[in-house]
């Protein structure tokens, strides 16, 4: 019983955040993480038929973070 008090609190807990998110950014306030990596030069880079492990080395980033990049 108290386990399924603590998951009902849980979700309450959850929707509250997602309509405080929700109200910041209709205000405009929550924008998310700024962007740290400039995917433009990332694409570029790739399309010139660089390889994943060249441009991640090039840029100062991870391989995941190009595949990424690349996959979005």
């Amino acid at each position: 019983v108290l386990g399924m008090v603590g998951e009902m609190e849980l979700n309450h807990l959850k929707e509250r955040q997602r309509a405080g998110i929700e109200a910041a950014k209709a205000k405009g306030v929550y924008k998310g993480r700024p962007v740290r990596l400039d995917h433009k030069k990332v694409r570029e880079m790739a399309a010139q038929g660089m390889k994943v492990s060249a441009i991640a080395g090039q840029i100062g980033c991870s391989r995941g973070a190009v595949y990424k990049i690349l996959g979005s």
